[in-house]
């Protein structure tokens, strides 16, 4: 039978001030340790996971000399100083088949970029650079020596490290490991995570509404948010405002869940539920912060399962699941936590604001010819409008002290992404 915890408000009591973001990411970064479990996948299915053992080359890589360019590999006693002189060509080097034969003084073999080049060379002349007769080839005056060859190891040394660990895996991370003939590697496993929607207003894309009812598109959102090749990612649907069956849910979820992520029912309504009952059944971190939109969010833990209760404002759940879940689950995943880019701009809109909370604004951010960045309001700043941020393509970050912005005012922008409309 399930025993409830002791309730726990370490950063939020009755008498204290909001917290702050930075207060609040601070704490979720003191508490939160990674998952230990790992599992080994083959190479081609690590994109995007996070690597859980370094790993080191097996060989040297390139694994032989080999050429950099196209043209004739030679050895450099055979070069006359200060004067052009002919070497005779006596076969090809191409890539995955070398010249197997040996040479005498005066000849040179026939190379391409990446053949491995013949032992008594040690030096490969550009096929620009050369003249040639039949197999008479022509070298210029001042030739370099020991030119246009890549060392074995000269990328990476065998049992050099290839990538140390922790690291979310990348396209080039993978073709680092094949270029080292790495099969296989070792992961952490994925994180599992159940999310879901309180309100009896609710209605799931696809049904009818009904008078009072609106579509539940934090689910879908959420949905998408938490899209990434580490989370095993579970929709449990709409729990109605139901005290006991929320209840049972949060009770029943966090014995099969990493992480439990649910939106509404977090504010301080008759009918908001979420803090009443993980103060009943887990643990309370900490409840109300001072940003905006996004102050009713409540973080704790129920047994071994985390529990972020965001508020029910689609944006609000945006701008939470950005500065609060998604740095918790990559530190849970086993990275350390990052933070979002911070860009300074030049805002060209007057934004509105009242001193005391930390606020996310939606912008359109742009760059000029001259590579300056500018930002302007992408609409309506209240926090159900969806519409702006579908326009939108940054935060404006607000200090908790700022009282509005003028035009032509520095700002602090978020970026969605690193690439701009032109």
């Amino acid at each position: 039978m399930f025993e409830p915890s002791a309730v726990t408000e370490i950063c939020y009591p009755k008498t204290a001030k909001l917290l702050s973001v930075s207060q609040a990411q601070q704490n979720i970064r003191d508490v939160i340790n990674s998952i230990t479990d790992i599992e080994v996948i083959p190479i081609a299915d690590g994109l995007g996971r996070i690597l859980a053992e370094t790993v080191l080359s097996p060989i040297d890589i390139p694994p032989q000399r080999n050429a950099a360019m196209d043209g004739y590999a030679f050895s450099s006693a055979d070069i006359t100083l200060n004067q052009p002189f002919c070497l005779k060509e006596i076969g090809t080097s191409w890539a995955g088949r070398p010249f197997m034969g040996s040479a005498e003084k005066n000849q040179c073999v026939r190379i391409f970029t990446g053949a491995v080049v013949p032992e008594f060379a040690d030096s490969v002349i550009a096929q620009e650079q050369v003249e040639r007769q039949a197999n008479d080839i022509t070298l210029p005056a001042n030739t370099l020596a020991g030119k246009n060859i890549r060392a074995a190891g000269s990328d990476v040394k065998q049992f050099e490290t290839l990538i140390n660990t922790p690291k979310k895996l990348t396209a080039c991370d993978l073709g680092l490991m094949a270029a080292a003939g790495v099969a296989q590697i070792k992961v952490k496993r994925r994180l599992t995570i159940g999310f879901f929607s309180t309100g009896d207003e609710l209605t799931s894309v696809g049904q009818p509404l009904q008078s009072g009812q609106i579509y539940d598109s934090n689910r879908y959102m959420l949905a998408a948010l938490l899209q990434d090749p580490n989370h095993f990612v579970s929709d449990l649907g709409v729990i109605r405002d139901d005290p006991e069956l929320l209840e049972r849910t949060l009770i029943s979820a966090a014995n099969a869940f990493d992480v439990l992520i649910s939106t509404g029912g977090a504010s301080v309504g008759d009918a908001d539920f979420v803090k009443q009952i993980l103060e009943k059944c887990g643990q309370i971190n900490f409840w109300k912060l001072a940003i905006k939109p996004g102050k009713p969010l409540a973080f704790g833990k129920i047994n071994n399962c985390w529990f972020f209760g965001l508020p029910g404002n689609p944006v609000a759940v945006l701008v939470t699941h950005q500065q609060f879940v998604r740095p918790a689950l990559q530190q849970l995943s086993g990275l350390q936590p990052s933070k979002p880019l911070q860009l300074k701009a030049v805002c060209k809109t007057v934004l509105r604001k009242t001193p005391g909370r930390q606020e996310y604004q939606r912008g359109i951010l742009n760059q000029t010819s001259a590579g300056e960045l500018t930002v302007i309001a992408a609409g309506e700043q209240d926090s159900h409008q969806l519409k702006t941020t579908s326009l939108a393509n940054c935060f404006i970050v607000l200090s908790s002290e700022c009282n509005g912005v003028a035009i032509d005012e520095i700002v602090t922008v978020e970026p969605f992404d690193t690439y701009i409309s032109v």
